[in-house]
């Protein structure tokens, strides 16, 4: 007689169960551990962009061709990012935001006096803002020595620094702001901001601010907002 009825299917070793098992919990702790990991905000998404900053993307890969030479270490803005409206104070105590200088075009700067490479480039920030400051541009250097408010004050009016407005958050809250979005791995830090508030560009490092590189980059940055737009 002959048997139509089907083989039954040979039982799983033991070794094959186990190894099932074991890529089983690999995979659910990896998703367990990148959902507390995203969660609790040791991971950070890339900024996904806010459409008000799309111009300063635009412009930057205008004036891209301009940076180097003195100015080489800049990095031309490829995601729209709006910068957070930092905080800080001038000369005189009252409260100044990043958005006071909304219309301009504006290089903002963390300096401290215990930063050496800081020190070095102030005059040259200083002849900057002599060289372009005005109702379209402006220098911003903010001041985030924590200790001693008077020391950074001696420190420009020994240096003769008169052109720059003196900024300051003796808190350095700015510079945290900033780190946060991954705008601030050193000092000093600058970046070129646009009359939205807007990133064109950031460096982290000195640069030659007034040399002929750094004025026809900050001057074709410049050029949307003499025109209007």
């Amino acid at each position: 007689m002959t048997n139509d009825m089907p083989a039954p299917s040979p039982a799983p070793s033991p070794s094959t169960g186990r190894r099932v098992f074991i890529v089983a919990t690999v995979l659910v702790g990896a998703a367990i551990g990148f959902a507390v990991t995203y969660g609790s905000g040791l991971f950070r998404a890339p900024p996904s962009g806010d459409p008000t900053c799309r111009g300063a993307v635009a412009l930057a890969g205008k004036i891209a061709p301009l940076i180097h030479g003195e100015v080489a270490a800049l990095t031309a803005a490829t995601t729209p990012l709006k910068l957070p409206d930092l905080a800080f104070e001038d000369s005189g105590g009252t409260p100044k935001k990043l958005s006071d200088f909304r219309g301009k075009t504006v290089l903002l700067n963390l300096w401290a006096t215990w930063c050496v490479p800081c020190r070095k480039e102030m005059p040259a920030l200083d002849r900057l803002q002599a060289k372009l400051g005005g109702p379209n541009f402006q220098v911003v250097a903010v001041n985030i020595d924590t200790r001693d408010p008077e020391k950074p004050k001696t420190f420009l009016s020994e240096a003769k620094l008169t052109k720059l407005d003196y900024f300051s958050d003796q808190k350095a809250k700015v510079f945290q702001d900033l780190k946060s979005i991954g705008r601030a791995l050193g000092m000093p830090t600058s970046v070129l901001v646009d009359p939205k508030g807007c990133e064109i560009a950031t460096i982290a490092g000195p640069a030659e601010w007034d040399s002929d590189d750094a004025v026809k980059l900050i001057t074709a940055a410049m050029q949307p907002v003499a025109a209007g737009l």
